[in-house]
């Protein structure tokens, strides 16, 4: 498969540092309509195509998906990619070929190693309320481990800052994934300021679900996206509440 770069279009200056950012606006994304999901993808998924946006790094997918009430996706096989699906509002059941049978709720990260090859389903259990998810397809490092399950929850507290939630090593007990990719998310209070710092050769993709913040100056909404290189810091100020996802990965 052939994977295109994204082209950094913006500069900002921050103390005489030059940063690269790129900005996906919410409403730029592709978006799929059917009588049970309503789907943003910010990278070409399905019959959306968008050669510019074929993926950032080894992240390949970040859909942004409303199941309906009683709606849901059937069983489905996949293999060879880290499939991370974090749960923003309702709860969604999975079910899948290893025997795994859960529900997942926000605050918790839902981790499959497809591997050599899983099937799953995943449906929403309620008969009146949405649920609202972002699942995330990351490349992995290696093809042909064994399929893997993992469910956890986390304390991601309003103001509490960026909690870091899926990492290479699974350290601070977080789920460990193939790929050198830390993942952390935050629910940040209006007002709060929070910094990331990069080291060397490392970049950022920044998915907002949720608020309205300023990125290293440049303004970000709900299902905004920015990829963001060549700084060693990232500066947050959440201008109302927000919640929002950070991929730290090689640059």
């Amino acid at each position: 498969m052939l994977l295109k770069k994204i082209t950094y279009q913006s500069e900002v200056k921050i103390n005489e540092e030059t940063i690269l950012l790129k900005l996906r606006k919410a409403k730029e994304r592709g978006h799929t309509k059917l009588d049970w999901l309503d789907s943003w993808h910010t990278f070409s998924f399905d019959s959306y195509y968008d050669p510019a946006y074929m993926h950032y790094g080894d992240i390949r997918v970040i859909n942004d998906d409303i199941v309906a009430p009683e709606g849901g996706f059937p069983t489905h096989a996949h293999s060879n990619m880290e499939i991370l699906t974090y749960v923003l509002e309702g709860e969604l059941a999975h079910k899948d070929s290893l025997g795994n049978g859960s529900s997942i709720k926000p605050g918790e990260l839902q981790y499959m190693c497809a591997g050599t090859g899983i099937k799953h389903s995943e449906f929403n259990p309620s008969s009146e309320n949405l649920v609202r998810l972002l699942q995330i397809w990351i490349v992995p490092n290696k093809e042909g481990p064994n399929p893997h399950y993992e469910q956890k929850a986390f304390d991601i507290k309003n103001g509490g800052g960026l909690k870091l939630i899926a990492s290479p090593d699974g350290r601070e007990n977080t789920i460990a994934i193939n790929q050198d990719v830390y993942l952390y998310a935050a629910k940040l209070n209006a007002k709060e300021k929070v910094q990331h710092k990069l080291a060397n050769n490392r970049k950022i993709w920044l998915q907002m679900a949720e608020g309205h913040l300023e990125c290293n100056k440049t303004e970000m909404f709900g299902g905004d996206g920015a990829a963001i290189k060549d700084t060693s810091l990232i500066n947050l100020q959440s201008l109302t509440q927000s919640h929002l996802l950070l991929f730290d990965l090689p640059s």
